[in-house]
């Protein structure tokens, strides 16, 4: 009864000691980009190696296909080589920046209390259907061995049934059985469950285990590595590579792989932008069409959903460098802007609507593989190529993101010097957030927020004492992190179950405080173990992290309603944001520095310009 101690108990014990052992970090935001920055570095290693080594053959008889070989490592090392640039100019720059707002009204601490993972105790639909409620402790905890591919997985998700029945197929040995209590997966030899996810004649996985075992599964093997095994596996049980297969004897092994293909396309289709991943693919279903040419038609359609769905992918990618190159050229100059959102968008309901905009095409974009990818620990080998690398790129993008709004919001109020443009702009980001919150925004709410408590801003006593503090405090209360950030989660819990019986577009839109989100999932990643004592892996692991991740996936799906703003949009993304430094330099020409502290940073900054 040893496997007794892998329930969530002991995860969740272990889980709230490290939240706790990090209540005293910078925050949320900082602890993200901290983990991003250390993801990035890694990255960079590997193309560096990879650059290398490919420029140390003789290149003299480089052909066309080795020069841009070349010619795109260069560009990915450039390219790594500025993201980690831009992760730790953020990450110091937040450290040394992280000075709420001063009140005469005592607030709660800015450093971040544990966070949990508090269960809905209201069941509600995700991508695997309605999750049924979470076990009693009263529940009889009877644990049972089986076979792969006795049963299905949809049992690990029924809390009703007392327990599991059948007897353990005789072709597997313990070390080789998955492990299940009360008819739910708890844990499994890796080779046990990579056989649980092979179709056979008359099995096919659940889609809830196919979606939880893809999702965490890149923690011990790659995607291609892993589908070379199921694809091997399929060959060897139904003697795939004789020249006269039997399809009587295959039944419907043919429908059953095409499906579990269907599925890994359609939920990590950013698995297949690997070449190898596309040339098992490729390989795999020519077999089962030559077999079953009625599946020439799904496996087609399978490829074509899958090349959109990768096309689509490519050109946010190449629109959100389009935006960033131009932020950049902007940014260089430093330049006091000669208008501001007010005059570009005088309606914080327009405004808040066109943040959403942004928010949800950078939300949708993100693979779910992406959050398990960011903080894995993996080693990189001499023999890692690029190709192995975990790509984050879109999570990373939307981080940043957050950060690019902050400093936006500072910069539209630190670029006035006079006082009552300043009160203005204050006012009307107050009422920009205030719509965010009801319309479901709530990352583009807190970023607004983050803005405004920024030092260069916060430091101006006079220009706070004019504004009509009271909406703002109560926007501040929401975002409290007080509590394991209770009230944002509640108003969160109350924006989910609006949409889930949503009458209109509007009403499904959801937006989670992102980096808090991350940091959830990075914290329940490292607060439960990922294998047991017995070196079986623990698939109660993988269970919580789909659940939490499947919340995510349907927040994606959801269209925004909203008229789109060219001229708004292009504003917001490209106009000039200040650096730290420049915000602080503009805060001290509004409100002249009073402190030793203040005076001693206004001289470094004018000496470090040249002023």
């Amino acid at each position: 009864m040893e496997e007794k101690e892998i329930i969530c108990d002991a995860c969740e014990t272990d889980h709230a000691m490290k939240y706790e052992s990090n209540a005293d970090l910078f925050g949320v935001q900082l602890e993200v980009t901290l983990k991003l920055l250390e993801a990035e570095k890694r990255k960079l290693e590997v193309w560096q190696r990879e650059l290398s080594s490919t420029l140390s053959h003789d290149n003299s008889n480089m052909g066309i296909r080795r020069k841009k070989a070349v010619q795109q490592l260069e560009m990915n090392v450039s390219r790594i080589q500025q993201q980690y640039i831009q992760l730790e100019q953020e990450y110091k720059t937040a450290a040394m920046g992280a000075i709420k707002r001063k009140s005469n009204k005592k607030r709660s601490s800015r450093s971040q209390p544990a966070i949990g993972l508090k269960q809905t105790p209201k069941s509600r639909p995700t991508i695997f259907g309605t999750i049924a409620k979470e076990k009693t402790a009263q529940e009889d905890s009877r644990v049972k061995s089986v076979g792969p591919q006795m049963i299905s997985l949809s049992q690990m998700f029924d809390h009703r049934l007392a327990g599991y029945s059948a007897k353990v197929d005789g072709r597997f040995s313990q070390n080789e059985a998955l492990i299940f209590r009360d008819g739910n997966l708890m844990a499994g030899s890796i080779e046990a469950l990579i056989q649980h996810l092979v179709p056979t004649t008359s099995y096919h996985p659940d889609r809830t285990y196919v979606f939880a075992f893809l999702l965490s599964s890149r923690l011990y093997i790659r995607p291609h590595s892993l589908l070379g095994e199921v694809c091997q596996v399929c060959s060897l049980q139904q003697n795939l590579s004789e020249a006269n297969t039997n399809r009587e004897h295959l039944g419907k092994f043919g429908p059953n792989i095409v499906q579990l293909l269907s599925e890994w396309a359609e939920m990590f289709p950013y698995d297949f932008r690997d070449d190898r991943m596309m040339n098992q693919l490729k390989e795999i279903t020519q077999r089962i069409v030559a077999i079953y040419p009625e599946l020439r038609t799904d496996v087609t359609n399978i490829k074509h959903n899958l090349m959109n769905r990768l096309a689509g992918l490519q050109k946010y990618e190449e629109e959100l460098s389009k935006w960033s190159d131009q932020a950049l050229e902007k940014s260089k100059s430093q330049e006091v802007p000669t208008t501001d959102i007010t005059e570009v968008c005088g309606n914080p309901l327009e405004f808040a609507q066109q943040l959403t905009h942004i928010e949800l095409e950078r939300l949708r974009y993100i693979g779910p593989e992406e959050f398990v990818q960011a903080f894995s620990k993996e080693s990189h080998s001499a023999e890692t190529t690029y190709r192995d690398v975990k790509k984050t790129s879109n999570l990373e993008a939307y981080v940043q993101w957050f950060n690019r709004l902050s400093y936006f919001v500072a910069t539209e109020i630190c670029s006035h010097l006079k006082k009552k443009n300043r009160v203005k702009m204050i006012e009307y980001f107050t009422d920009v957030a205030k719509e965010c919150i009801n319309i479901g925004n709530f990352n583009s709410l807190m970023a607004i927020i983050a803005g405004m408590n920024m030092s260069p801003v916060a430091r101006l006593k006079k220009t706070w004492a004019k504004v009509n503090t009271s909406k703002f405090d109560i926007l501040e209360h929401q975002m409290d992190p007080s509590n394991n950030f209770g009230s944002y989660r509640s108003c969160l819990k109350a924006a989910m179950w609006r949409s889930d019986s949503a009458a209109t577009d509007r009403e499904k839109i959801v937006i989670p405080f992102f980096s808090l989100f991350v940091k959830d999932i990075y914290f329940l990643n490292e607060g439960c173990n990922s294998k047991l004592a017995n070196g079986n892996i623990n698939f109660e692991k993988f269970w919580q992290l789909a659940k939490h991740i499947s919340d995510f996936i349907s927040w994606q799906q959801v269209e925004c309603p909203f008229q789109r703003s060219g001229d708004v949009l292009s504003y917001i993304l490209t106009t000039t944001v200040f650096s730290e430094s420049t915000l602080s330099l503009a805060s001290y020409e509004c409100e002249a520095p009073e402190t030793s502290f203040d005076k001693e940073r206004h001289k470094k900054l004018k000496a470090q310009v040249g002023l």
